[in-house]
């Protein structure tokens, strides 16, 4: 199990530091742009409170955050945790201007953080990526204070047949267009692959109660290519 753990770690490290330089141009060609409005609705459903503050673990460049800061006319103060170098110099570099942001480089499974410190935990097409998903489940749940609410963004299962079948050919396009784009077909093979083998819906739903949260919901976006997971911490 311990070397399951550690492949999938220097796996899913490899593979971002392999396409942080065109990650956001990859999202939009992948989706077809589609990612943006799923990541608007995402924080429209989050609707964030003035001067809360945030933890967006798996930030990236970190898009989630700045659509957080930008939401509450940056009243926010917001910490982005990010455990891949590249993926972390990028993000930083991105949000430079962004004074309320600070950055921290750790794993979602091992937060450096107090208990009880955050309004809300964002994660954003990252939880598929941890080397093991209870164990960042807890940590979400630890530095959330009480009243605290656990937002995840993440590819999920369709609920439509025709469309099913659609988006696995189309699937089979990626790793092509990640060669062409990237220069490497290897992240995206990963990525399909990943998202097969990931939880439906309600599995999702049945771990994050498993982890402590409670009024644990979803919504599906795009008849549930992605999907929306919240809780609370009560």
């Amino acid at each position: 199990m311990k070397n399951n753990i550690q492949d999938k770690t220097k796996l899913v490290n490899s593979v971002f530091s392999k396409v942080y330089k065109k990650y956001d141009l990859m999202n939009d060609v992948m989706s077809l742009g589609i990612h943006r409005i799923w990541k608007d609705k995402y924080i429209s459903w989050l609707n964030p409170s003035p001067n809360s503050n945030l933890i967006d673990v798996a930030s990236g460049t970190g898009d989630i955050a700045k659509l957080f800061s930008n939401y509450i006319n940056h009243s926010a103060k917001i910490t982005c945790v990010e455990p891949n170098n590249e993926m972390f110099e990028e993000g930083k570099k991105n949000l430079k201007k962004y004074k309320n942001i600070e950055w921290i480089k750790a794993a979602a499974e091992v937060l450096p953080i107090k208990d009880n410190s955050f309004d809300y935990y964002t994660i954003s097409y990252g939880i598929r990526n941890v080397s093991d998903i209870n164990k960042a489940l807890k940590e979400a749940y630890r530095v959330l204070k009480t009243g605290g609410r656990f937002m995840c963004l993440e590819f999920s299962k369709i609920d439509n047949e025709a469309l099913n079948f659609l988006y696995k050919q189309y699937s089979k396009i990626i790793p092509l267009a990640g060669k062409y784009i990237v220069g490497s077909s290897k992240p995206y093979d990963y990525l399909v692959e990943s998202i097969d083998s990931f939880y439906n819906q309600k599995q999702l739903c049945d771990l994050m109660i498993k982890n402590g949260f409670s009024n644990v919901e979803y919504r599906n976006l795009s008849n549930g290519i992605s999907a929306i997971h919240s809780g609370w911490k009560i």
